[in-house]
This record gives structure tokens, sequence and C-alpha cells, in this order.
């Protein structure tokens, strides 16, 4: 588990492929700020731009560790077959302040930047989810992009999906891999996992009961 507070941005540095066909996976190389490996141990899970993944080999002293990541997995993801900046987030652990929101680092589906601009002192981010994640978004709700835990400030469904936008303050930009961001970028979108449930038991809710044998 996770919580959408991103505790360093690292940089996909080598990626090597896992096999000869688009069946096989990728190795990534990922570096890391001094220190950030220090507590790390081989098996952990780090959310890369909001996709949990295991560490398979690192290097502490080296600030640097590797990840194996399955066709399937990218597949679901964006920016995760190439080099650059990556969000990085260490796994929650019992006792740890849950500062952004409950996270599971699985990736729900990839959604469009259509915007990506200074407003004042901030920056106003607008991302087009996929239509059926539309009911999963609400103005004031959560929702993480790319590893971030973020605030929904307005919802617009539409025939192409669900617009959400989203109000990003100075220290969010400047700590986070989201600076990089321009309108047409794909990113890794999570929705609220309470909210996941609470559709799952309405839905069953709704279900006729099981005839009596």
């Amino acid at each position: 588990m996770f919580t959408g507070i991103i505790t360093a941005v690292g940089r996909i540095a080598e990626v090597r492929e896992l096999g000869a066909s688009s069946a096989h996976g990728k190795q990534l190389a990922i570096e890391t700020p001094a220190g950030y490996l220090d507590d790390v141990g081989l098996g952990d899970s780090i959310a890369l731009n909001g996709a949990c993944m295991t560490v398979t080999a690192f290097d502490a002293a080296a600030g640097r560790f590797r990840i194996d990541i399955s066709a399937e997995s990218l597949a679901r993801t964006a920016g995760l077959d190439r080099a650059g900046p990556v969000n990085l987030e260490k796994a929650l652990r019992a006792g740890d302040r849950l500062g952004g929101h409950i996270v599971s680092g699985h990736v729900d589906g990839i959604g469009t930047v259509t915007h990506f601009a200074p407003v004042g002192e901030s920056w106003e981010l607008r991302v087009l989810a996929p239509s059926e994640l539309g009911k999963f978004l609400a103005y004031k709700g959560s929702i993480t992009v790319n590893g971030v835990s973020l605030t929904v400030n307005r919802v617009a469904d539409s025939a192409q999906g669900c617009e959400v936008s989203i109000n990003l303050i100075p220290h969010t930009v400047q700590n986070t891999a989201l600076h990089a961001l321009q309108a047409g970028a794909q990113v890794n979108l999570e929705i609220d996992l309470i909210a996941r449930y609470v559709e799952r038991m309405l839905a069953a809710g709704a279900s006729p009961a099981p005839a009596a044998p």
C-alpha cells in the first residue's frame, strides 16, 4: 500500500528487453537520489509513477535499483518503457502517516493531459480519463496521477471521457516529475480505493437474491 506522497524523483536510466517478442517484458534500471535506498531490501515494493514494482536488485551506494516489468503491466501503464524521470514512493509501513490517501499502486487506466499551465502562483492540470472511470471521480475527491495523490477541483463528462481539473501548488510541481508534463502526455491514473469498493457493494446490492434451494 501507498499514500500518493512522492518520496523522491528518480530516473529510468536503462531499459533492457527480457525477450525477443512482444510477450516479453523489460528490465528497468532506476537511478535515485543519494541515500534513498539505504533502508531498501531485496523484494521491497516501490511505486514508479504510481505502479507498484518489486526491487529485484539494488546497489545502495550507487543509488540504483532494478525491477522487472511484465508485458501486461507495460500495456496498462504509461511512461515505464523508456528513459526519463519517474515519481518514486516506498511502500507504506504500519504506523506511518497517511499523508495523501489510500493508494494500492495498481493503475486503473491511462489518462491524457489536455491542459497544463500556470494560474497565479499555482498550476492547473487537466486530464482526460477513460469514460469507465468517470463514475469514480467526484468534486473534492481523490485521484492519483503518476503516483501523486491529488484533489479533483472540477469534473466534466463528455463523449470523449471524463476530464478532471486539478490545482497543483508550487511544492508539488517542484518536488515531483509532474513538472515535465505537457498537453498530449499520457499519465497513469488510480481512482480512490474506497470508491471502487462502494461501487462493487452497490452493484452487488442491486443484484437479485439467489433462489432458495
